[in-house]
């Protein structure tokens, strides 16, 4: 959803430690591309005399820093309820956890497939067993969590534009594609093409920023897939990754994440936090969320400026079904999803959370990312739409410990496998 920003979550995806929100990570993949055939061809570069650049080292994954087998499921005490509402979203999450390649290193798509066969059919009065029967726990570094909060936002907004609603709410632009700049050496070019466009000379250079789109780049391209009425909710709602637009005669349109201008995310809680602005004194404001917008509100120009300092900029597609769609594809429910690091748990992935906050403890299941939800046992916790998941994933900041569940065995494999063997032993 957290394209993640903060949160580019279902709500796209969150900075989100000081913004405690998150952006939702991208359910649109950007299309890579060459510059069409009608721009002139460039002469190609002098040679070059200069030291050829070392590749950076392999990311971090879960299996690199070490995992260690936690204590029995059955010690969690899960009760029915809670298991049950984990048990949901796990049964959705199979058919993409059984396609997809762990990049946490931590499991296979065939050690998921007995526990994917059961979940099903599993009665939700005996949800609790189902996890005790199918799962072990295993602690990823030192297993000490933080946990942020995010939501479905609700705000105004219109199909066709109509006065009071003069905000426009962008799909992904068909000149946005990944591809490599000219200059960059091919041994430089490993994994994704970054995000950009080709310019009218054929030159691949960066997307048009935030302060670009607002300005007008787009207008005028037929992109517009909605209107909203309030440019700093909608600024929030581009955190959030997701969300519901409310139109005059009552009429709801859901809006999910789908894709993002490929600029780095710039946290305004940060750069809040750096002018001295929150904090408990006077002239101070919260780091939640409802204390940026406070600020914003009411300081209009100063506030347009640090919002258009978040170069970043998430578009949009139309979505139907019962939830917003998080990184798997599948629907992230309140109360039950996470938004977490792929390099370091599965998604589709139970996790056990014991924090400083009760509403955060318990069964949840990993289901989407973020922009800023980075590193081992970083969480962003999805609490639905509503003002009371509003309050609740704008104030959401918890510490505490927290389990994977991964299918019985994994462990085990783990330890005799090699170097892999040799992080879980740590």
């Amino acid at each position: 959803m957290r394209g993640r920003g903060e949160r580019p979550r279902a709500l796209v995806r969150r900075a989100p430690g000081l913004f405690l929100l998150s952006l939702l990570s991208a359910c649109t993949v950007i299309p890579s591309a060459r510059p069409p055939a009608s721009y002139p061809s460039r002469p190609a570069p002098p040679p070059t005399t200069a030291p050829v650049p070392v590749p950076p080292p392999p990311a971090a994954t879960a299996v690199t820093i070490g995992v260690r087998p936690g204590p029995s499921v059955e010690s969690l005490r899960l009760t029915d309820e809670r298991a049950s509402a984990a048990l949901r979203s796990f049964a959705e999450s199979c058919r993409s956890l059984l396609v997809r390649t762990d990049q946490s290193g931590l499991t296979r798509a065939a050690d998921w497939q007995p526990a994917c066969a059961a979940a099903s059919a599993w009665p939700a009065d005996r949800a609790a067993a189902f996890f005790s029967q199918y799962f072990e726990t295993a602690r990823v570094g030192s297993g000490q969590s933080y946990v942020t909060g995010y939501y479905e936002p609700e705000i105004a907004g219109v199909r066709a534009r109509q006065p009071g609603f003069d905000v426009p709410v962008y799909a992904v632009p068909p000149d946005l594609v990944r591809a490599w700049p000219a200059e960059t050496p091919p041994e430089q070019r490993m994994g994704q093409p970054p995000a950009g466009r080709f310019d009218a000379t054929g030159q691949f250079v960066q997307y048009y920023d935030r302060a670009q789109i607002e300005d007008g780049a787009l207008a005028g391209r037929g992109l517009e897939i909605a209107w909203a009425a309030d440019p700093v909710e909608f600024f929030f709602l581009q955190i959030q990754g997701s969300g519901r637009l409310l139109a005059p005669d009552g009429t709801v349109t859901r809006i999910g994440f789908a894709g993002q201008n490929g600029l780095p995310y710039t946290a305004i809680g940060q750069l809040m936090r750096d002018k001295g602005l929150i904090g408990n004194g006077p002239g101070q404001y919260a780091g939640s969320m409802q204390g940026m917008m406070a600020y914003l509100r009411e300081h209009p120009e100063d506030g347009w400026a640090m919002m258009r300092a978040n170069r970043a900029y998430v578009f949009f597609r139309v979505l139907t079904g019962d939830g917003p769609v998080g990184a798997m594809n599948v629907p992230v429910r309140g109360k039950v999803s996470l938004a977490a690091d792929p390099l370091f748990v599965p998604l589709g992935a139970p996790v056990w959370l014991s924090t400083d906050r009760a509403d955060v403890g318990g069964l949840w299941v990993a289901q989407d990312t973020g922009g800023a939800i980075k590193g081992a046992n970083r969480f962003d916790s999805f609490w639905g739409a509503g003002q009371s998941a509003r309050t609740t994933a704008g104030g959401m900041a918890a510490k505490g410990e927290a389990l994977l569940l991964v299918p019985r065995g994994s462990i085990a494999r783990l330890a005799g496998t090699g170097a892999a063997g040799a992080a879980a032993r740590k």
